[in-house]
């Protein structure tokens, strides 16, 4: 019987798979260069974010001021990406933060209620890393659905 329920829903996922419209977007909107990721990847209408680190589009680097500074950042690129592909923020349904020090958990939080609605707030979860690129103190990665 488990193998037949096994069977099934690879089958299913199989189906499901092969009926998907993918596009895997990389406009460059924050990061420029050749780099192993896409920037983001479109699956039919939900919209799948790499994760954004604080860097400034023009210098290439990582935004000087902590962790405020760098959540800032993060959210600003995060709107960018969203936007340039057509969508918004109220369309995030969930995020996932990585902060190099749980200690910064309030001050991201700040952050972070200043660029969702209560009523728009999606899911999320947060965890501590042992270490981000470019020896960021936070990542954040998003999903939007429309």
């Amino acid at each position: 019987m488990k193998v037949r329920i096994l069977i099934t829903s690879l089958l299913f996922a199989a189906i499901s798979q092969a009926s998907a419209n993918v596009s895997r977007l990389n406009e460059g909107v924050v990061v420029q260069g050749n780099l192993p990721f896409s920037e983001a990847v479109k699956v039919d209408d939900t919209l799948y974010l790499s994760g954004q680190v604080g860097l400034v589009p023009a210098t290439q680097k990582l935004i000087a001021g902590g962790i405020a500074a760098e959540s800032r950042q993060t959210m600003e690129n995060i709107n960018q990406v969203l936007t340039a592909h057509g969508y918004k923020l109220n369309d995030v349904v969930k995020c996932t933060v990585f902060l190099s020090n749980m200690r910064d958990f309030p001050s991201f939080n700040n952050v972070y209620k200043e660029y969702f609605k209560p009523e728009h707030l999606p899911a999320r979860s947060t965890v501590a890393v042992n270490g981000l690129a470019m020896d960021a103190k936070v990542e954040v990665e998003c999903f939007a659905a429309k």
